[in-house]
This record gives C-alpha cells, sequence and structure tokens, in this order.
C-alpha cells in the first residue's frame, strides 16, 4: 500500500524505537505527528524529518492522560486534514520482585504502558471510522508496542510482562473487531533493542537480569523498518527475530523446560557467573 500523504501520530517519539520509526514513516511520505514528554528532544526528531522534505509537527504528550490521547489524535486531523495510523510507543520498565514492588508503581506502569496505548487505540479508532470514505477499503492502522515478553513472565519484570501482555491480547481482540470495517491492529513485539529502555531501569537500581547480550542487541531502525513493512502489507503481529518468537512458542508448549531455564538464567546474572 502507498504511504504517502497518509499521517500518523507517533508517541513515546522523543528517542528509541519512537524517533526511529517516525524518521522511517516520514521517509516512507507519511506526515508524522511526534508525541512525548520530553518536546526539546521531539524538535530535534522532527527537525531532522524536515531538513529531508518530510513533515513533522511536535506534540507535548503524557500517556497518563486519557485527554491527551484524544488531542493527539484531534491535533493530527487538524494539522494534517486526518490522521491513517497511530503508533502507540510510549511505555517503561523496571525491575523489581514482585513483593518488593509497591502497588502504586504497578498501577503507575499500567497506566502507561496499557492505559496509555488502549486510549490511544480507542481514540484513533473512534476517529478513523467517524472519517471520510476509505482509502482501498482501509480506515486506518493502530499499533500498539508490546514486545517479545508478552508471551512470558520474566522474574523481577513481572509488571512489565503483564502489561505488555495486555496490549498484546487487546491488540488481537481489536484486530478482529474492527478488521471487517476498515481499521487494522498490530502489535509490535521487538527483542532487545539499542535504546534508553536499559539505561533507565538500571537507574533505578537494576541488576538487568533480563537484557539481551549485546552482540544479540537490534538497532531501533530494524524494529522501524519493519513497522513500515506492516502500515504497508498489514499483518497482525510484527517481529524482528524469528528465532526469538520460535523460543517463546516452545517456551509456551514446555513450561517446565522454560521455568527451568529462566532459574539459570536468574542464577548465573545474579550471581555474576
Amino acid at each position: 500500500m502507498e504511504l504517502t500523504n497518509l499521517p500518523i501520530a507517533i508517541t513515546g517519539a522523543s528517542s528509541g524505537i519512537g524517533a526511529a520509526t517516525a524518521i522511517a514513516c516520514a521517509r516512507a511520505g507519511m506526515p508524522v505527528v511526534l508525541a512525548a514528554r520530553r518536546v526539546e528532544k521531539l524538535e530535534q526528531v522532527a527537525e531532522l524529518i524536515r531538513s529531508t522534505g518530510g513533515r513533522a509537527h511536535v506534540v507535548a504528550y503524557d500517556a497518563m492522560r486519557r485527554e491527551d490521547a484524544e488531542m493527539l489524535v484531534e491535533e493530527t486531523v487538524r494539522v494534517f486534514g486526518s490522521v491513517y495510523g497511530v503508533f502507540a510507543n510510549a511505555g517503561y520498565g523496571a525491575e523489581r520482585e514482585v513483593m518488593d514492588m509497591a502497588e502504586a508503581d504497578i498501577r503507575a506502569m499500567f497506566e502507561t504502558n496499557f492505559w496509555g496505548s488502549l486510549w490511544l487505540a480507542k481514540a484513533a479508532a473512534t476517529r478513523m471510522l467517524a472519517g471520510a470514505a476509505p482509502r482501498e477499503g482501509r480506515r486506518g492502522h493502530i499499533l500498539l508496542c508490546s514486545s517479545c515478553l508478552s508471551k512470558i513472565g520474566i522474574p523481577r519484570y513481572s509488571a512489565y510482562c503483564a502489561s505488555k501482555a495486555m496490549q498484546d491480547h487487546f491488540a488481537r481482540a481489536m484486530r478482529h473487531e474492527l478488521r471487517d470495517r476498515g481499521v487494522f491492529v498490530s502489535s509490535v513485539h521487538p527483542i532487545g533493542t539499542r535504546t534508553e529502555f536499559f539505561g533507565k531501569v538500571k537507574e533505578k537500581g537494576g541488576e538487568l537480569i533480563a537484557k539481551t547480550p549485546d552482540r544479540f542487541m537490534q538497532p531501533p531502525e530494524r524494529v522501524a523498518k519493519a513497522i513500515v513493512t506492516c502500515l504497508r502489507d498489514p499483518r497482525g503481529e510484527v517481529w524482528t527475530s524469528w528465532t526469538t518468537r520460535f523460543a517463546l512458542g516452545a517456551a509456551t508448549i514446555a513450561p517446565g523446560i522454560a521455568d527451568w531455564a529462566l532459574s539459570r538464567m536468574v542464577r548465573a546474572r545474579t550471581s555474576g557467573t
């Protein structure tokens, strides 16, 4: 599908996967609305897009505010005339055992990672379904940035994995509920990516027991390229590592083996061996 002149709004666009996706979408001809709390970083990404002939607009955005999700969709329509795509990418992680993680911290992570993405998905779908006649039978495309960890619970990352699993399940349900009405919904499942994610986890005292080895870390541009491919040719789940996808599928089939592997990983990484 030709993406030229189809506007997309991206949250968490100030760095990492969000920024890389914004740049990739702009190169594909899409007008891009960049949304995040760090407006100065958004402006840097927007300037890079404009310097290569793309169109970009910056919006201050807080994923924990439902009204910001609705505002972002309407601002995209106001600036670029319509909204074809949204990529709910804002989110964060923390490394904490369940018994040591305060309920308020768990709720805050769910507010950002899950509720923030659901609010944006529902606001976008409402606008897409009420919009002008669809292009080639499609009214829009909603993408939620889940994780490969949506398929398995990792020790000390229970809240993060659960929030990502919630995104995954809601994306699948919405995909079937909205597909016949012209709105496609996809979930994105990155593996370890070179972003600020693990640095932020470490700042909060994490030992990074779930960190992907450096030699297997992927650049955010790889995820961005896969997302643009999905926008052109919609698919339900976006993965950038077939090895990880099959391994997690096997873990579902053989949970005992998965528990054994997780126990070995935790012991090795917490003991320094």
